[in-house]
C-alpha cells in the first residue's frame, strides 16, 4: 500500500499507535509517519515494526529513541531539529502519546521555544476500556500507574475514594490482585469495577464485578498483558453511628487502628477523620 507524502509544517507531531491490533492505526497517521523528516519513538523497534506491516517506507532516515530513561540532550536534539524548520513525529509504543508517556516533557520543550505542536488522534487504552466497561462515562478520572508498595497504594487509593466519576487505571498483572484488594479495603469491597486486559488483542478479556468479587476472582490467576481498571464512582451510604462502630470492631480484628479507620471510611464513604477518632477509642478499648 502506498501512503502520501504530505508537506509537513515544522514542529511536532504526536502521533496514536495501536494498542494491540496493527490495522487501528489511522491513514492519516501512517501519512505523517511517511512525511516526517525526523522519526522518534518510545520503543524504536515497535514503530520499526508497525511501519514494515503498512508499508511505510523508513528510507535514510534513523528512528531515535526517547523514553522515560533517555538524556535531556535527547530531547534538546529533536527540539533543535524542529527549530531548524524540520517535521518531527514520535509515537509512542502503543496508544496515545502523552497518556502515561514520556512525551509530555518534549511537548513541553518544544511549546517553550514557540515550536508547534500537533497532534494524530488514534487508539487508546483509557477510551476503549471506557466504551466497554459499561460503567458512568460522563466523568471519568484517569489516575496512572497505582504505586508498587502497599503502604503508598492504600493512601493513594484513599484520596481518590471521593472522587465523582469513574475511575481508570492501569495495572501490571503481577500486581493486579493486590490493587484489587486494597481498593476493596480502601474504596469499599462493593464498589463496582471492570478489569479490561489484552484490549483489541486476540485474547481480551473484560471481566465485571464488584471490588471484593474480582480479588477474590483473581487472586489464583496468572495473567499476562496490559491491564486496565475501572472503579464506579462512590455510592450514597447512610451509615450511622452504630454501623460505623460495627464495621471498625470487625476491622480492627485484622487492621491497625490507623488501617482500620481507612478501610471503614472508605466502605462507608464517610469522612476518615470521624471514623478515625472512633477507631482510637474502640483500640483503648480493645
Amino acid at each position: 500500500m502506498n501512503h502520501r507524502i504530505v508537506p509537513l509544517s515544522a514542529g511536532l507531531t504526536f502521533v496514536a499507535t495501536p494498542i494491540g491490533t496493527a490495522r487501528d492505526i489511522t491513514l492519516r497517521a501512517l501519512d505523517v509517519l511517511a512525511s516526517a523528516d525526523v522519526l522518534a519513538a518510545e520503543d524504536t523497534r515497535t514503530l520499526r515494526k508497525l511501519m514494515e506491516i503498512h508499508g511505510v517506507p523508513l528510507q535514510d532516515r534513523q528512528i531515535v529513541a526517547y523514553h522515560e530513561h533517555s538524556a535531556p540532550a535527547v530531547r534538546d536534539r529533536l527540539v533543535a531539529e524542529m527549530q531548524l524548520g524540520k517535521s518531527v513525529a514520535y509515537a509512542s509504543e502503543a496508544g496515545t502519546p502523552l497518556v502515561a508517556d514520556p512525551g509530555y516533557q518534549l511537548a513541553r520543550a518544544a511549546i517553550e521555544q514557540d515550536v508547534a505542536v500537533d497532534s494524530t488522534p488514534g487508539a487508546s487504552a483509557i477510551l476503549a476500556a471506557l466504551t466497554i466497561a459499561g460503567l458512568p462515562s460522563d466523568r471519568f478520572f484517569f489516575a496512572g500507574f497505582a504505586p508498587s508498595s502497599k503502604t503508598q497504594r492504600r493512601t493513594w487509593l484513599s484520596e481518590l475514594r471521593d472522587i465523582s466519576g469513574t475511575l481508570v487505571l492501569y495495572e501490571s498483572p503481577k500486581r493486579l490482585h493486590g490493587l484489587l484488594t486494597d481498593a476493596g479495603d480502601s474504596l469499599g469491597q462493593g464498589r463496582e469495577a471492570v478489569i479490561c486486559r489484552e484490549l483489541t488483542k486476540k485474547f481480551q478479556e473484560v471481566a465485571r464485578g464488584t471490588l471484593g468479587s474480582l480479588s477474590e476472582d483473581f487472586r489464583s490467576r496468572t495473567i499476562k498483558g496490559e491491564v486496565v481498571v475501572l472503579i464506579d464512582r462512590p455510592g450514597k451510604v447512610d451509615a450511622g453511628e452504630k454501623d460505623i462502630e460495627a464495621a471498625l470492631k470487625d476491622a480492627l480484628k485484622s487492621h491497625s487502628v490507623k488501617d482500620a479507620a481507612t478501610v471503614v471510611a472508605g466502605a462507608l464513604s464517610v469522612p476518615r477523620r470521624e471514623v478515625y477518632q472512633m477507631a482510637l477509642g474502640l483500640g483503648k478499648k480493645q
